[in-house]
C-alpha cells in the first residue's frame, strides 16, 4: 500500500510538472516564433531545438535545486512561496483568459534571414537567455511550485523539462504541419483558454494543500 502511495506521488509530481511547464512554454513569444520559422525553413532545426531544450532544462533544474535547498533553511518561506506561486498562477491564468477575450494572437515566423549555423545559434541563445520572463517562469515560478512536491521536486522539474522537449521538438520538426494551427487566431483563443484553466487548476491545488 505504501509503495502505491509513493508511486502515486511520483506520478502526480511528473504530471504536474509536465502540465505546468507545457502551459508556460505555449505562451506566444519571440523564441517560439523563431523555432517555428526555422522549422518552416528546415534550417538548422535540430540545433535550434537542442539549444531551447537544454537551456530550459538547465534553468528548470537550477530553480528546483536552488529553491529546494534554500527553503528548509528559512522558516515560513515554503508557505510564502506557496501563496506567491498560487497568486502568480491565478494572475497568469487571468491574462490568458483576457487574451482569449481579445481574440487571441497569431504566431507568424520571422522574415529575417539567418543562413549560417552560428548566426542561428546566437539568435536562439539571445532569445532564450536574454529574456527576463524565462527566469521568472523557469527559475522562480517552476522552482517555487516544485518545492511543494518535495521530496519529489526534482521529478516535478523533470516533468517540466520533458514538456520542453516535447513542445520544441514538435514545433521545430512538425512546423509544416503545425503552421496552420499556430497562425490561426481562433485556435489560439481555444489554447489561451486551456492554458488559463490549467494554471487555475494548479493554483487551486496549491491553495488547497496549504489550507489542509
Amino acid at each position: 500500500m505504501q509503495s502505491l502511495t509513493v508511486c502515486g506521488a511520483i506520478l502526480t509530481a511528473l504530471i504536474a510538472g509536465f502540465l505546468t511547464g507545457f502551459s508556460l512554454i505555449l505562451a506566444i513569444g519571440a523564441q517560439n516564433a523563431f523555432v517555428l520559422r526555422q522549422g518552416l525553413r528546415r534550417e538548422h532545426v535540430g540545433l535550434v531545438v537542442a539549444i531551447c531544450v537544454v537551456s530550459d532544462g538547465l534553468l528548470i533544474m537550477a530553480g528546483v535545486t536552488f529553491l529546494g535547498a534554500l527553503l528548509p533553511s528559512i522558516p515560513g518561506l515554503s508557505e510564502v512561496m506557496r501563496w506567491v506561486g498560487a497568486a502568480f498562477l491565478i494572475c497568469y491564468g487571468a491574462l490568458r483568459f483576457r487574451a482569449a477575450l481579445r481574440g487571441g494572437e497569431s504566431l507568424q515566423p520571422s522574415a529575417v534571414e539567418a543562413s549560417s549555423a552560428y548566426r542561428v545559434a546566437m539568435t536562439c541563445l539571445l532569445l532564450t537567455w536574454a529574456n527576463p520572463h524565462v527566469y521568472i517562469d523557469t527559475v522562480v515560478l517552476l522552482g517555487s511550485i516544485a518545492a511543494q512536491y518535495a521530496p519529489f521536486d526534482v521529478l516535478f522539474g523533470a516533468g517540466a523539462a520533458i514538456a520542453s522537449l516535447v513542445f520544441f521538438t514538435a514545433l521545430g520538426f512538425g512546423a509544416r504541419l503545425l503552421a496552420p494551427v499556430f497562425t490561426s487566431p481562433r485556435a489560439w483563443v481555444a489554447l489561451e483558454v486551456l492554458i488559463g484553466l490549467v494554471m487555475w487548476a494548479i493554483a487551486f491545488a496549491l491553495l488547497r494543500a496549504g489550507l489542509a
